[in-house]
């Protein structure tokens, strides 16, 4: 929305006043919550101001009658910002108001009992109003939006020799490793919504049978034709099965899985797909430069990357792949969006040895934000959920309630 004023009271000695506006939401017991504040406009007592968005939620809490107060102040630098006056109105108010400009006194109560002639402080005017409506990643999900889940398993030497118990890969019969908890942690919530649930799942930074070739991309299935693994317990056991027939080698490469990824991600872009793909490592990457070019790429692509780190090491590098403070950049060029998620696995243990407690814990913030990756790759490309499917089109829920103002 946007608004401007007119002959607002002269509150400054010297010069005018430099007005600006605090919207307030009401609430149920007859308080209010400051929503929104404009900008300043200085020395003018006919102030324009830009316009904003706000969301509806913020604004009325989804109730289009509740009362929505605006205050008019003049600012100080000192903080002491002058009182004007105020008006009420509402969304379902301003909605109407959208296709012509609604004039509001601003009223000084204080003023009005003192001066009998007092008329207002001044009128606000809307100029214009329009509502968006943005979809959810619900609705995405339940407009047929698949999540193509793949996984990608670190089998370099640096993880320990997985028959000894000091080792990351270690399968004590008592618990499972931390690669393991972290595998079914994310998956076991992943595979709710991807329908076949048949995953791929690679294996990274080993020597392979029966020549010892080095493979950074190797299906832990060891089906180069069909690398899809039935279900989480499927991948589980395509896992255990590859750590007794490779043998632990290195280095760490991640860009040859991104890629691989990447590629089935470019093949489709009508919004009915999005890929996940799930990186397990013990920390320390040797092909950062690559890396981060890949990212840089599939950044524009249906996807996200999900990095669990596991095991003692530090993990700066993941931290940089992140992108949540600085965006991830290859020679100038930076990645369109912030697609990868990277999280300590010891961050998230449960001191008493509690595994569900601890997949629990890493399974709620790993997958965070993949809902926000996802709808900023269907907004980018402007696509809209799908109808759901429904037998009766009267229960059919409308997509995208109104959010933005």
């Amino acid at each position: 929305m946007q608004l401007c004023a007119n002959k607002l009271d002269k509150k400054d000695f010297f010069g005018k006043s430099d007005p600006f506006l605090v919207f307030y939401r009401s609430n149920e017991d007859g308080t209010f919550t400051i929503c929104h504040k404009t900008e300043v406009v200085k020395n003018t007592l006919n102030p324009v101001w830009q316009p904003f968005s706000i969301p509806v939620r913020a604004l009325c809490n989804g109730d289009y009658d509740r009362t929505v107060k605006i205050d008019v102040y003049d600012w100080d630098r000192d903080g002491s910002h002058d009182f004007i006056g105020e008006f009420t109105t509402s969304y379902r108010e301003l909605s109407k108001a959208q296709n012509q400009f609604t004039v509001y006194e601003v009223l000084n109560p204080r003023k009005k009992c003192k001066k009998k002639k007092y008329v207002n402080s001044g009128t606000v005017t809307l100029l214009s109003f329009s509502v968006d409506s943005e979809f959810t990643f619900v609705d995405y999900i339940k407009g047929g939006t698949q999540l193509n889940f793949t996984v990608a398993i670190d089998f370099t030497a640096s993880n320990g020799n997985p028959l000894q118990p000091t080792s990351l890969h270690y399968m004590s019969p008592y618990q499972l490793s931390a690669y393991a908890m972290a595998l079914k942690a994310v998956g076991e919530i992943i595979q709710d919504y991807d329908s076949d649930k048949l995953f791929p799942a690679y294996g990274f930074g080993a020597k392979l049978p029966p020549e010892g070739r080095i493979s950074h991309q190797f299906p832990l299935n060891n089906n180069d034709e069909d690398p899809n693994c039935a279900g989480i317990e499927g991948v589980l056991e395509s896992y255990l099965e590859s750590l007794r027939t490779v043998q632990l080698y290195g280095p760490t490469y991640f860009a040859p899985v991104i890629n691989q990824v990447a590629r089935a991600a470019a093949k489709i872009s009508d919004g009915s797909q999005y890929y996940v793909l799930l990186i397990i490592t013990d920390g320390v990457i040797s092909d950062m430069t690559q890396t981060k070019e890949a990212i840089v790429s599939a950044s524009s692509l249906p996807m996200s990357i999900i990095i669990v780190g596991v095991g003692p090491a530090m993990f700066e590098a993941m931290e940089e792949l992140d992108g949540d403070d600085v965006r991830v950049s290859f020679r100038g060029r930076y990645a369109e969006r912030d697609i990868v998620q990277f999280v300590p696995f010891r961050d998230y243990v449960d001191r008493s040895g509690n595994q569900v407690l601890s997949m629990a814990r890493l399974a709620k913030d790993v997958l965070a934000e993949i809902p926000e990756q996802l709808l900023s790759y269907m907004r980018t490309r402007d696509i809209q959920p799908r109808p759901p499917p429904t037998t009766n089109p009267s229960l059919t829920p409308t997509p995208g309630q109104p959010s933005e103002a």
